[in-house]
């Protein structure tokens, strides 16, 4: 499946709500092509300029979707959220046109599951993503927090106290808090790689890979 479109192919993107105009404006920024479908005219008219092509039309139907080209693009993203019905009508349309990957928005667990079945390759949660990771930073020991599959982890962090002043090797990182210090920061330095000479001193920030749980751990020491 993923040999059946460019890298840099064309993303039909629909919904422009907060979601699908992050989306919509990123890619614009990042030199692909965009087209940005709304049923609202004045959501049209806002994004006409910052993306390649936006147009007015009902996307649950999909002869309006065959009317614009839909069924040309290989990727399309379905920001709407609102309106599970809706969503999930409009999904279903993009999965009928033969669309190879499709990325949708859900808003609940029950809504993702609809959205899998009916043949979405990708399902995100932007609301509770977020939150989830809001949850890892409100202690202020963490400074950024990505989480993928199966637990793992990377964080942005000031190194504690006991890894301060040490390379990677003395201070047994691995060894007592199963974690990776992968990249680090020196004040008025770009992040670098990090090898087991390193030192990392409290002026530091550092990149550190693990499990949630020893990751949450080594940022519970103290600094």
């Amino acid at each position: 499946m993923a040999d059946r479109f460019k890298h840099d192919a064309p993303v039909l993107v629909i919904g422009l709500g907060r979601f699908g105009a992050a989306t919509a404006g990123q890619l614009d920024r990042l030199g692909r092509d965009v087209l940005a479908v709304d049923d609202s005219a004045a959501l049209v008219q806002k994004w006409s300029e910052r993306v390649t092509h936006a147009v007015q039309a009902d996307a649950t139907s999909i002869e309006a979707l065959r009317q614009i080209g839909a069924q040309d693009f290989s990727i399309a993203v379905c920001a709407v959220g609102s309106s599970v019905e809706a969503s999930v009508l409009i999904a279903a349309n993009l999965v009928d046109l033969g669309i190879p990957q499709i990325w949708a928005k859900a808003i609940s667990k029950s809504h993702g599951t609809i959205l899998e079945r009916i043949g979405v390759n990708h399902v995100v949660f932007p609301e509770a993503q977020a939150g989830e990771r809001l949850a890892h930073l409100v202690s202020g020991r963490l400074l950024d927090f990505i989480e993928f599959d199966d637990d793992f982890a990377l964080v942005k962090m000031i190194p504690p106290k006991p890894i301060r002043g040490l390379n990677l090797t003395e201070s047994g990182l691995r060894r007592k808090y199963n974690v990776t210090v992968v990249g680090v920061k020196s004040p008025g330095r770009p992040f670098t790689y990090a090898t087991e000479k390193t030192v990392v001193t409290d002026q530091d920030l550092i990149i550190v890979s693990g499990t949630e749980s020893d990751i949450e751990r080594f940022a519970s020491l103290e600094f």
